[in-house]
């Protein structure tokens, strides 16, 4: 087994990816609905499909295994590991995204032709800089390569379409990791928790909101 094989992530089940990608639906904020109920011929599918529990043909995913270890370091640059919770590419944030470009949906096509662009301009560019892939390049020298891109507004001309491909990961790496239990916690967003008893908001909540 080589290095790049034992690095890896293991590959999420498609039935839990795909109800991942269900729920980060209702929270993506550039979603329309009209993406995932539209008619593709081939794909019978509607907001309810794909029926998790009596699966039929899925679409194929669509990155490859390059592409996958690009999207983690990226992806990993986006959301690094820290004290409160793990790199995104260790909950299975690469699988997200895959599974979010194979969808045969307008919004989603759209996105797979944009992401596989970007992944491709930045190993050129990090194969330009420092003679290496994106995903083998030291933290500090995937950092100058994102400093260039991470702002569109502030992107030089020629880095536009870049930084425009890193804003599209930015949103779906932080939808895909704050809809996990882990990111969640993060944000120690304490909701969907059920309670004895519930004594109301807390005074300074009510304080602040005028309302006391």
């Amino acid at each position: 087994m080589s290095e790049h094989d034992q690095n890896e992530p293991k590959r999420m089940d498609r039935r839990e990816a795909l109800k991942w990608v269900g729920a980060a639906l209702l929270a993506y904020p550039m979603l329309e609905w009209t993406s995932f109920g539209a008619a593709v011929p081939g794909i019978k599918r509607t907001l309810s499909d794909p029926d998790l529990l009596h699966p039929g043909k899925l679409w194929d995913r669509t990155l490859t295994k390059p592409q996958l270890r690009t999207t983690a370091a990226l992806c990993d640059v986006i959301i690094p590991e820290d004290e409160k919770s793990p790199a995104a590419s260790k909950l299975g944030i690469p699988d997200f995204i895959d599974e979010w470009v194979s969808a045969p949906y307008p919004i989603q096509q759209e996105d797979q032709k944009q992401i596989i662009e970007g992944l491709a301009w930045l190993d050129t560019e990090a194969n330009k800089r420092f003679q290496k892939g994106f995903a083998d390049l030291k933290d500090e020298e995937k950092c100058k390569i994102c400093d260039d891109i991470c702002f569109a507004p502030k992107a030089k001309p020629e880095f536009l379409t870049a930084a425009n491909f890193f804003a599209k990961m930015r949103d779906l790496t932080a939808t895909g990791f704050y809809t996990t239990k882990e990111g969640m916690k993060d944000l120690q967003y304490i909701g969907n928790t059920p309670l004895l008893v519930f004594k109301g908001p807390p005074k300074e909540v009510l304080e602040h909101l005028k309302l006391k």
